[in-house]
């Protein structure tokens, strides 16, 4: 059976796996929902790897999950630990040597974000409640309300320095309903970044919480592809 270590997004809540952890452990497999300090303006993209090292520890078959912002913690990690799989649920994608806070231009994704917007109907000005909890309960929103934090900005300034994603199979998750990443961006990105063809759900970009079922299927079910050779 695997270590599934499940990695969040801006914040660090491990709240948000809290839909999807226990239908992995339910299937025989240990889970790790990582806490990482994202309110702290004293830590940073280098400190986030460390605390997932550190859980890691000596344990194998780890399967390395990743939402959102997790996306620039996951090759660096992949560089210090050997992992069987890597699973980005609507997360960035970094180049090497990209910043996260270089990483929004760079992709286009504020642009990305306002043309679906107009598309679907939604308002373009950025609110909480439009582009992150749109298909999540009130109930579950509600509950999770005591776990959330701010993302202090110290994370978005340290380069992602890893030569080349790790040569393991990487999964690609996208909400066809995401938001704040819109799926023709994470699709372009899977493609061109990763050479990946992503695996699309119903589902916005707190898909863990709208979707916990689907999103379990799809981590067990292994679809990932080995990355293309760059």
């Amino acid at each position: 059976m695997s270590l599934y270590v499940l990695v969040p997004g801006a914040g660090g809540s491990a709240w948000y796996w809290s839909r999807v952890a226990p239908l992995l452990e339910k299937a025989g497999h240990t889970v790790l929902p990582i806490d990482l300090p994202g309110d702290d303006p004293a830590l940073g993209l280098p400190d986030y790897v460390d605390i997932v090292v550190e859980a890691i520890g000596a344990r194998s078959d780890v399967v390395l999950v990743a939402q959102s912002l997790g996306g620039f913690t996951a090759p660096l990690v992949g560089q210090r630990v050997p992992l069987t799989r890597i699973v980005l649920v609507n997360a960035m994608v970094p180049t090497p040597g990209e910043t996260a806070g270089d990483w929004w231009g760079n992709v286009g994704a504020a642009d990305a974000r306002v043309e679906a917007a107009q598309r679907h109907g939604y308002p373009t000005e950025f609110d909480l409640q439009t582009y992150f909890l749109h298909d999540v309960d009130p109930a579950i929103a509600a509950e999770g309300e005591p776990y959330q934090r701010a993302q202090s900005n110290t994370v978005f300034e340290a380069a992602c320095t890893f030569a080349a994603w790790p040569a393991v199979p990487i999964q690609v998750i996208c909400g066809a309903d995401d938001r704040i990443f819109p799926l023709d961006l994470q699709q372009r990105l899977a493609r061109h970044r990763l050479g990946v063809e992503p695996d699309v759900v119903p589902g916005g970009h707190l898909v863990a919480l709208s979707q916990p079922e689907l999103i379990a299927d799809r981590l067990l079910r292994d679809g990932a592809r080995p990355p293309a050779a760059t």
